[in-house]
């Protein structure tokens, strides 16, 4: 029950109010004691006046007495009727404490909060299912999947002013000085003491990516940082709209949820660089390959190399990470929509990311050669469960089926067996590299040289 159609409120209440002050007013000045006597000076009819006020005065009070009857009844059925409404109220969500359907203050609260919508706003777990349900079936009529996007190294690089080598100065200079590569992608924040440079190919993905998913940024950033980021990347709120969420919105500390995306699982796609902040939700996850523009981005994650800033660089937009997961999201969603049988609703899109991915490698047979540790049981290693990912199938023992050998020394005896059999012999990164990029990639590539080393 709103404010408004409280009793407080109600017109009965104020005419009430209002009747009672008029019937006081005329109360007391027909038993003025003066105006009584000055009657009886005038018609000299003492008896017949008092008669008179006395019939008036009891009139009143019988009507004063039905008005206070008729409006108690209602002031009675009308609380009567917002008790029986909160008493039936399932109390879907709500403002702080109270129940924003009934107006209730609610002593126990259950569900997720979902800040990043409105500050204060919780929505109990039916109500977040069927909010679910309803958006699905609009999302899927309008032939929409949903996509989750990370932004650190995913979608942007930052760095904080004062971590700038010597070599990266030149980026301090005024944007029309910058080189053409760089216009409009990098960003001076001064009030936030920091750039940011947009990865390549960021506009064409996020407006193609828009046309057939409905898309969330989610960062371990904290909110103000997220909201400066969604700016950046979505100046008209066209792709996002207030769907930015941050750490601060999260239900589990140092981890990602869907839980507070309005979004069913099973249509659910995230982009992210980083596997463990997903534990949870990882058939839904395609890992993206970290975007290393500054620095010290390089340095936080031990690579001792130059950057791509450093190096006066960048990815290649029509052949970068960008790029390459756009193509892989329109061939996702349009199995997805199109080579499917079953009806929409019953349709799982981690099914169909995880059928794509089996396709990448198939055919392939991998040994692995000095790889995995001996104590080390080779089927829970990471790399020979993402070559079955994959698709691949793995090995301990070379034949005449194995397609490649993995190793980081061309000396080892599977090694020579490889080059000796015409196999293919490939550093450890080639298989990484065809999981960040969903297709086989040229081995030579990725050759493996002797060391010292002569073992097995």
């Amino acid at each position: 029950m709103s404010l408004a159609e409280s009793p407080v409120h109600s017109s009965s209440s104020d005419g009430f109010a209002g009747l009672l002050e008029r019937e006081l007013e005329s109360g007391s000045s027909e038993s003025s004691p003066d105006e009584g006597d000055k009657a009886a000076d005038d018609d000299g009819s003492d008896v017949e006046s008092e008669s008179r006020i006395k019939r008036r005065k009891v009139e009143n009070l019988e009507s004063l007495e039905e008005t206070v009857a008729s409006t108690s009844q209602g002031l009675s059925e009308e609380k009567s009727e917002a008790t029986a409404i909160e008493d039936m109220c399932a109390h879907p969500g709500s403002f702080g404490d109270m129940c924003f359907l009934c107006g209730q203050r609610l002593i126990e609260q259950s569900g997720v909060t979902f800040g990043y919508i409105h500050k204060g706003l919780r929505l109990n777990n039916d109500e977040i299912d069927r909010l679910r349900n309803t958006d699905i079936k609009k999302s899927l009529n309008n032939k929409k999947l949903y996509l989750v996007l990370d932004l650190d190294h995913t979608l942007l690089n930052s760095t904080q002013l004062n971590h700038m080598t010597a070599e990266e100065e030149y980026l301090m200079s005024p944007p029309d000085s910058l080189p053409d590569v760089l216009k409009g992608s990098l960003f001076r924040l001064d009030f936030m003491r920091m750039m940011t440079k947009l990865r390549p190919f960021i506009k064409t993905f996020l407006k193609e990516a828009s046309e057939i998913f409905e898309m969330y940024v989610y960062t371990m950033g904290d909110r103000a940082y997220a909201l400066e980021m969604a700016k950046l990347l979505d100046p008209k709120k066209e792709y996002f709209g207030d769907r930015v969420i941050s750490r601060d919105d999260g239900t589990q500390k140092h981890q990602k949820g869907l839980d507070i995306v309005l979004g069913q699982e099973s249509a659910v796609l995230i982009l992210d660089d980083t596997e463990n902040a997903w534990i949870k939700h990882k058939d839904n996850l395609i890992l993206m390959e970290r975007y290393h523009f500054f620095r010290s981005s390089c340095a936080q994650f031990g690579f001792n190399c130059e950057s791509l800033s450093e190096l006066k660089s960048d990815e290649c937009e029509p052949e970068g990470a960008l790029a390459n997961v756009l193509d892989l999201l329109k061939r996702i969603h349009k199995i997805f929509f199109y080579e499917l049988e079953g009806n929409l609703i019953d349709r799982d899109v981690r099914q169909v990311l995880k059928t794509v991915r089996k396709e990448v490698l198939k055919g392939c047979k991998v040994v692995f050669s000095r790889i995995i540790p001996s104590k080390v049981q080779a089927d829970s290693h990471h790399l020979w469960k993402m070559a079955e990912q994959l698709g691949a199938i793995c090995s301990t023992e070379v034949d005449s089926s194995v397609t490649h050998v993995v190793a980081l020394d061309a000396g080892t005896e599977k090694s020579r067996w490889a080059v000796k059999q015409n196999k293919f012999l490939v550093h450890p990164l080639w298989l990484e590299a065809v999981n960040y990029m969903w297709r086989k990639q040229p081995e030579e590539k990725f050759p493996v040289t002797e060391t010292k080393s002569k073992t097995l």
